[in-house]
């Protein structure tokens, strides 16, 4: 299948994006690790900000869930603009947000500026991560060329959390955490003095940006990551949540009815005619869920039963960075050879071993080397596999001037699925521990532990599904 380029970017990109094409590849790497490395650097400095800011529990998650709620509700916008305005435009603009926004967090007074600081964060990764996968799929033509660059882009960002675990643990017992952000505007600065010598200029697209469906659709996912994110401290039931939930279900469906009749709209329902496309978003929703789930009792189950600290356990996930790294250059290599579909389902199957089952016998007195270091392991070969292939397949049949929106819609399953499945999993986690003893408290993370590692599972086989019916692959 070949992508479909306007005659504007074969005139104006193409020759740009053939002289330095792999120095492009690692500033577009490096913002993509800046964007997802960001929640894991801050997880080892959560609890000095804490002291230093006088932050109750409950207000202190918001340092992360801001993030979150920003970058899932702008993603599509974020998409749009890349295609409408311009992809290196777009770019410099996310990763200029971002590196100011962790200036002002760097410098913030108070838990308000923070918290609004790090919601700037969000909204630019939101602009600049579209607009960076756009751009490597613009840079390196489709074929083995492309495969060996996303598997290389996407191996930066899958690993990047667990580098990130690390960093943040350092420069925290070093520096404080406030250097935490300190680093990363610097990793901006960097950044944007190599965009103009590096990445094609490219040209700005004749259509208009959908308002509407940009108000809607920004407004619906934000609700709903807010309500999600609310409702796993506060419950279900809460006023504000039952509110946020409902309101962001009425604005999605009025957006998608709008899509539908708009001439050029935000997010063009077409793109789902390819079928890679809805697998890709199938497997978002089912690599995200256990993957967020995992990293999020990791922590809990190593630092509360085990006795690790921060900085250990930390450490004790960086080997998942590392086998990303291989299986997802694994996967580039050898995904013209057996396909995305195989890869996507074979990388969630291995996810659910990890997690469903690994995670899911680690005991009270767990050995690392026994217990923890095998699921890591497995895991991680599951998570390069399917990242790389979904990756590529979340593009694939779709017109090359639309990549940036279709990036940006495979994110925003990403962080649907990751936010909305690990809400799911504390409530089910919650809902069989009965007690306070280590056992009883790890019942509940094994219960969520078998549910992430179900919902890969099931992701993987309806994934499977054609292939296994026989039927022929279509876009």
């Amino acid at each position: 299948m070949t992508s479909t380029i306007s005659s504007s970017e074969t005139a104006a990109a193409v020759p740009d994006a053939s002289r330095r094409p792999w120095a492009a590849l690692v500033i577009l790497a490096a913002a993509l690790a800046l964007d997802s490395g960001s929640v894991a650097v801050i997880n080892s400095a959560l609890p000095e900000i804490g002291r230093d800011l006088s932050m109750s529990e409950a207000t202190l998650q918001w340092t992360m869930t801001a993030y979150a709620v920003a970058f899932a509700g702008f993603l599509l916008l974020g998409g749009r603009a890349a295609d409408v305005l311009g992809r290196r435009a777009c770019f410099a603009a996310g990763v200029g947000l971002f590196a100011v926004s962790a200036v002002v967090a760097a410098l913030a007074p108070s838990t308000g500026v923070l918290i609004a600081a790090r919601a700037g964060q969000g909204l630019g990764a939101a602009l600049s991560g579209p607009a960076s996968l756009a751009l490597v799929t613009q840079i390196f033509p489709e074929g083995p060329q492309r495969n060996k660059a996303l598997a290389i882009y996407t191996a930066v960002g899958a690993s990047s959390f667990s580098s990130g675990l690390i960093l943040g643990g350092l420069l925290t017992d070093a520096f404080g955490w406030r250097s935490v952000f300190v680093v990363s505007t610097a990793i901006g600065l960097a950044v944007l003095l190599a965009v103009r010598a590096v990445l094609p200029a490219g040209t700005r697209g004749s259509q208009r940006l959908d308002f509407v469906g940009a108000v809607a659709v920004t407004l619906g996912l934000t609700l709903a990551v807010y309500g999600v994110s609310r409702a796993s401290s506060v419950g279900w039931s809460a006023w504000d949540v039952v509110t946020s939930l409902v309101a962001a279900v009425v604005l999605l469906v009025g957006f998608v009815a709008w899509e539908r009749r708009t001439a050029e709209p935000l997010l063009p329902l077409s793109i789902f005619r390819s079928s890679p496309v809805r697998a890709a978003t199938l497997c978002a929703i089912a690599f995200f869920t256990p993957l967020l789930g995992m990293l999020f009792y990791a922590p809990l189950y190593m630092q509360g039963i085990l006795g690790y600290s921060p900085l250990q356990s930390g450490a004790a996930i960086v080997p998942m960075g590392v086998i990303i790294i291989f299986a997802a250059n694994a996967a580039g290599k050898n995904m013209a050879r057996i396909g995305q579909r195989p890869l996507m389902a074979a990388g969630l199957l291995l996810i659910a071993v990890g997690v469903g089952v690994l995670w899911a016998r680690t005991p009270v007195d767990g050995n690392y080397w026994i217990d923890i270091l095998p699921a890591v392991a497995v895991m991680s070969v599951g998570q390069g596999l399917a990242f790389a292939s979904m990756t590529a397949a979340s593009m694939t049949g779709v017109p090359q001037e639309q990549h940036g929106i279709a990036s940006g819609f495979n994110v925003t399953a990403q962080q649907i699925g990751g936010s909305i499945g690990v809400a799911a999993l504390v409530t089910v986690a919650n809902a069989v521990t009965s007690g306070t003893s280590p056992d009883d408290i790890l019942s509940g993370y094994h219960t969520a532990f078998i549910t992430g590692g179900a919902v890969a599972a099931v992701g993987a086989v309806i994934i499977a599904l054609p292939a296994l019916l026989g039927r022929r692959e279509t876009s």
